[in-house]
């Protein structure tokens, strides 16, 4: 089991993955991670995620609350929202919010990721929806996203980024991979014509294969889209 000192550690190489991959840019995006029922690590506000160190990492209680923190460093005002996903889904331990550009792109035109034209996709995420705009840092962000909480592991946010969350902050973070990679291949398939989409019985084939393997999360293969 991680220490807490340890899960600093893996929360700033996170941050450095985003931020090396350009899923943010300056200041942008933020993640959490749960200790338990009352306790959550979280990044801080105004600190650049591709250079964090564990002594910048707060630590708060359900409510937002300041538990820990280092110096000047303070959580970031998105963590409404990160808690707003711990109440409605407690199999999450991990969440991971940024700007990838694809992706975000698709939130800003207001579309969904949910052709079926990649197996990994439609196995991995089912689809992406995108959950309607709400000004940052405010109560509309987290009443924005939790229409789509119950039936999905990973959402675009309008006109804002992605949203993407798990059982690790490691499985949280390749989701949003995943997200951006979806996003890119959608992009470029437009920029050739029109994808060949995989059938019906073929995205079934695929959802009965998730099944089999239990895999853990929320996705149209086990639960009911809304």
């Amino acid at each position: 089991m991680q220490s807490e000192y340890e899960i600093k550690q893996e929360m700033c190489e996170i941050g450095r993955r985003v931020y090396d991959r350009g899923m943010v840019a300056a200041n942008d995006g933020n993640f959490s991670v749960k200790l338990n029922e009352n306790e959550f690590l979280c990044t801080p506000t105004g600190v650049s995620k591709g250079f964090m160190t564990p002594d910048c990492i707060c630590k708060i209680d359900g409510n937002g609350k300041i538990l820990e923190s280092n110096g000047n460093f303070r959580p970031s005002s998105e963590m409404k929202m990160h808690m707003r996903v711990y109440r409605e889904r407690p199999d999450v331990k991990a969440v991971v919010h940024a700007h990838p550009p694809y992706a975000t792109t698709f939130a800003a035109c207001g579309i969904s990721l949910e052709k079926p034209v990649l197996s990994e996709a439609v196995l991995t995420l089912g689809r992406v929806p995108v959950a309607g705009y709400g000004t940052p840092s405010t109560q509309e962000v987290p009443d924005a996203v939790a229409e789509y909480l119950p039936y999905y592991d990973a959402m675009l946010l309008a006109n804002h980024g992605a949203l993407t969350y798990g059982d690790s902050l490691l499985s949280a973070y390749h989701r949003m991979e995943s997200v951006e990679f979806y996003a890119r291949i959608l992009y470029q398939v437009k920029a050739l014509g029109e994808a060949k989409e995989l059938t019906r019985e073929q995205v079934e084939d695929i959802y009965e294969i998730r099944r089999k393997s239990d895999m853990p999360g929320r996705h149209p293969a086990t639960h009911p889209e809304k």
